[in-house]
Order: structure tokens, then C-alpha cells, then sequence
């Protein structure tokens, strides 16, 4: 896999601030022409740089203002427990993103419901029936201070 140079930094940075920019709009600002960027990016692409393209919603306009993270901790801690849990989590749609973490805590979840009643309903009924949790622990977000999806590079 080839080492990003400048111009490569650069075109993820523009991307990642705005995806919908165009070869031609990020070469204008390169003083590049179109061909070259336009390769770039699929260079960038292909060898996984940029795994894919995404829309980031308003989650209060779509009604799923309601954020909780989840702590789970496992009663067991053997590979097919584990590789269990992380595939029943995969199938839960309310779970936008999880982590298997190091310490006291195993997984990390982040949750966006409509309320607090549906995430009790996603606790009872959804979380819950998964086997081999131990203890459960949710903190909700009151005010979201920064939240960025861009890395920087």
C-alpha cells in the first residue's frame, strides 16, 4: 500500500469535510486538474482509505434524540460468548455503535431512541434477551458538546 503524501491528506481532509465535493471542485482548490484527483480518490478508495460515503442526519429531525451509552459487562468472558454477543448486537438496529473495550466495563454501546420509555422498551425486550450479560449500565447525553466524524490527519 502506497504512503499518503500531501495531496492525498488534502483530498481526505476535503472529503471528509464535504463528500459531495466534486473532482473538479477539490482540483480547482488544489490548482490541480480533474483527471489527477479524480484517480486519487479512487486510489484512495481501493486501498481502503475511504471505506464509504454517508449522509449524517439531524437525529432530533428524525426523532432519535434521545442518546444513551450502554456499559455491559459479561458474566463470562470465553471467545464464543463474546463472538455471540457481537453478532446479536449487529442485528440490533437501535445500536448505532459499539466497542469491546479493555477494564472494568466490556462493551460500550451507543443507543439513539425517541425516549426514554422506548429505550427501556429496547433494554426489556431487545438487550436484555441477549444471555451471558452480567451487569448493565446506561448514562444518557444531556447536551451534545462536539460530535465529529472527521479524523485528523
Amino acid at each position: 500500500m502506497e504512503q499518503l503524501d500531501k495531496t492525498d491528506i488534502i483530498i481526505l481532509r476535503i472529503l471528509q469535510e464535504n463528500a459531495k465535493k466534486t473532482a473538479k471542485e477539490i482540483a480547482q482548490s488544489l490548482n490541480l486538474t480533474i483527471s489527477p484527483v479524480y484517480e486519487r480518490i479512487r486510489r484512495l478508495e481501493k486501498q481502503g482509505y475511504i471505506k464509504k460515503y454517508v449522509a449524517l442526519l439531524d437525529k432530533k429531525r428524525i426523532d432519535l434524540s434521545v442518546t444513551a451509552f450502554c456499559h455491559v459487562s459479561m458474566r463470562y468472558h470465553d471467545e464464543a460468548f463474546i463472538e455471540k454477543f457481537e453478532k446479536q448486537i449487529q442485528s440490533l438496529q437501535e445500536v448505532q455503535e459499539c466497542y469491546h473495550m479493555a477494564g472494568k466495563i466490556d462493551f460500550i454501546l451507543k443507543i439513539n431512541n425517541k425516549s426514554l420509555e422506548d429505550y427501556h422498551d429496547f433494554v426489556k425486550y431487545k438487550l436484555s434477551k441477549i444471555e451471558n450479560i452480567g451487569v448493565l449500565n446506561s448514562s444518557f447525553v444531556l447536551k451534545e458538546i462536539k460530535h465529529n466524524s472527521e479524523f485528523h490527519i
